[in-house]
C-alpha cells in the first residue's frame, strides 16, 4: 500500500505529485495492465519479441 504523509502547510497539489511519483515508482499501473488478462508465455515472448524489434530497428 503506498500513502503518504502530508506535511505541514503542505498545497494539496505537491502531495498529490508525490503520491503519483510514488505510485509510478511502484509499478502500480503496469501491474494492473499484465493481470488484466492472460498471456500464454508463447504470447509473451511473442510480445516482448516486437518490442524488442521496436526498440532495436537493426535486430
Amino acid at each position: 500500500m503506498i500513502e503518504i504523509t502530508i506535511r505541514d502547510n503542505e498545497p494539496f497539489e505537491k502531495a498529490l505529485r508525490r503520491f503519483k511519483k510514488k505510485w509510478e515508482k511502484a509499478g502500480v499501473l503496469r501491474a494492473v495492465k499484465n493481470k488484466a488478462y492472460y498471456l500464454k508465455p508463447s504470447e509473451r515472448r511473442k510480445l516482448a519479441k516486437t518490442k524488442k524489434r521496436k526498440r532495436y530497428p537493426s535486430f
